[in-house]
């Protein structure tokens, strides 16, 4: 999923599930119709990471597990989860070994087995390839077949998390047949393969039209011979969300929509058609206000500005980005901003449950009290409220990406903190050049030539990459072409030590320990990362379909099992 996406699809879901039902049987409830007003311009999820393109290939391609809606591994082509209690897992976290259902088949017909499975990963990590999930593999030494069904993954280091390669939409097995002419610089040539997948999912692609329209058909050859209820599916890409909501709410002409990113308020309105629903899925997106540790000022050379060599003048102290997290009134952000479509929230790390550390003292504002930690920090307001000290003003320089909602935010943001005394400028960025990774752009929210800035944060289901990539050594600079994830150049030894230990701890218990300390020293402790609204993704179902139960995978996890209501 992207950073700058407006919504974004999780789990931890509002949902209403359906009761179990008989199968109806394969191929005997004629079409679903789904719309996405992204359309998808491929089939093959590691030469993509958009969510348009991994979740239509998940109707194809199938990894070795997934995660339900309550973020939990589950088995999808492999007979279990490997654990370190039932052998999978090595006693050094340094392999992991997955066994195949038997009997698994391609819809062409041919087995899968474990060549498949390495081939996946030599594909992946074939230098030139270009392959959108090489970070999953990052830490790989190799991947070999035991036997016709087995296949150890040996890591260059302990990985207390071993579940990223082969685990959810972004990393399925692909044929070896059918690919093995697509290593390396040939990847992106192979048009048949690449439009066109041989998978073990539910459905078979008929006719693809890239940036259009898909048609898909029930696998004949899918491992559950009543599954999927549906013979067909029609896959409808473009347009805009309004439309894409519109189409299932009021017109019923379609019976799944994405993302509809549309107001809270319009959406609700059109429920009132009786023709559909909106679902919401509280996963990780949590939009964030973020302050900026280092002197972004346009005096210093372009390669010292933002940069650990200059310590912000204003910023540095606590006692000031705690005021400036006191002044906000997050309830009403998440109302006005979001709706019925988020929630205040002071974690950045908000779900899935395990992990989130449930604060709630930031969510009453107190004014008074930031006004009083201002007076503290030697701040003290002129006759027309800003504050000064020793003859520098209390100013700063807010920047977020062009969007309504966020603008909306920002005027608000501004208003409470004038009332504290703060004198604040307001840009906002063209989101594609703001969300870009364009190293020569000065307005890219790494390069974060700003005192303040606001953006979604999404830490994955299980948040150890995130949090690790807020350590010191990850600030973005000019020699890592500005592109690291730690944009508030946060720097704490005992932050970075807490990581430390997370890499070496396979406990879950211990992890989430650790994760819920992590999350209070950007957040409560340091002020840093100022949460603001656990954002929900909105996804438009028609009433007459049954079986939707989204997981924090792919919207389609569990689409085998979709029926049509009577």
């Amino acid at each position: 999923m992207k950073l700058n996406s407006f919504l974004a699809l999780g789990a931890a879901a509002t949902f209403v599930a359906a009761p179990a039902l008989a199968a109806p049987g394969r191929g005997t409830q004629g079409t679903v119709n789904i719309i996405y007003w992204q359309a998808p311009s491929m089939m093959n999820p590691y030469l993509s990471g958009g969510d348009k393109d991994t979740d239509a290939a998940s109707l194809v391609l199938e990894p070795l597990a997934g995660r339900d809606e309550n973020a939990e591994l589950f088995p999808r082509l492999a007979v279990d989860i490997p654990t370190a209690e039932n052998g999978g897992v090595s006693n050094d976290f340094k392999s992991i070994t997955w066994k195949l259902k038997p009997g698994l088949k391609w819809s062409d017909g041919t087995p899968v087995t474990a060549k498949d499975v390495v081939f996946t990963a030599n594909y992946c990590m074939t230098p030139q390839t270009g392959c959108g999930a090489l970070g999953r593999f990052r830490a790989v030494d190799k991947v070999e077949a035991v036997d016709e069904l087995t296949v150890k993954v040996t890591f260059n280091e302990m990985m207390p998390d071993p579940y990223e390669p082969f685990v959810s939409e972004g990393s399925p097995i692909i044929q070896a047949k059918q690919f093995s002419d697509c290593l390396g610089e040939k990847a992106s040539s192979c048009t048949e393969a690449n439009f066109n997948p041989i998978g073990t999912g539910p459905f078979v692609v008929t006719s693809f039209k890239p940036n259009d329209a898909i048609q898909l058909k029930a696998n004949p050859n899918y491992r559950d011979p009543n599954k999927p209820a549906f013979a067909e599916v029609s896959f409808k890409g473009g347009g805009d969300a309004m439309g894409a909501a519109r189409a299932v709410l009021q017109t019923g002409e379609y019976d799944f929509a994405w993302n509809t990113v549309v107001a809270p308020d319009v959406l609700k309105k059109m429920e009132e058609a009786g023709k559909g629903k909106v679902i919401l899925f509280f996963g990780t997106p949590v939009e964030t206000v973020v302050l900026n540790l280092t002197d972004p000022s346009s005096s210093l050379p372009p390669e010292e500005r933002s940069s650990a060599k200059h310590p912000h003048p204003i910023l540095s102290d606590v006692r000031v980005r705690k005021a400036l997290s006191m002044a906000l009134d997050r309830a009403t952000l998440s109302k006005i901003g979001y709706g019925f479509m988020g929630k205040p929230t002071c974690d950045i790390i908000s779900a899935p449950e395990r992990f989130a550390a449930g604060n709630r003292n930031c969510l009453k504002q107190d004014i008074k009290g930031a006004q009083k930690l201002l007076d503290e920090a030697g701040w003290s307001p002129r006759p027309d409220g800003i504050r000064e000290k020793n003859g520098k003003t209390l100013k700063l320089t807010f920047q977020t990406s062009t969007n309504s909602v966020r603008q909306q935010l920002q005027a608000m943001i501004k208003q409470w903190w004038r009332e504290i005394g703060v004198d604040v400028e307001l840009r906002n960025i063209n989101a594609s050049v703001f969300f870009s990774t364009d190293p020569g752009s000065p307005d890219t929210y790494q390069k974060f030539y700003a005192d303040v800035e606001m953006l979604t944060f999404l830490p994955s289901n299980e948040p150890g990459r995130w949090v690790a990539g807020v350590t010191c050594d990850k600030a973005p600079r000019a020699d890592n072409q500005w592109r690291s994830a730690n944009i508030a150049r946060y720097c704490d030894k005992d932050y970075d030590a807490l990581v430390s230990e997370l890499n070496k701890t396979a406990d879950i218990g211990r992890r989430a320990q650790i994760f819920k300390k992590l999350n209070n020293m950007l957040t409560i402790d340091s002020n840093t990362y100022l949460p603001l609204v656990w954002r929900a993704g909105p996804n438009a179902v028609s009433n007459t379909l049954g079986g939707v139960i989204l997981p924090w995978d792919s919207p389609f996890g569990n689409i085998q099992d979709w029926y049509r209501k009577k």
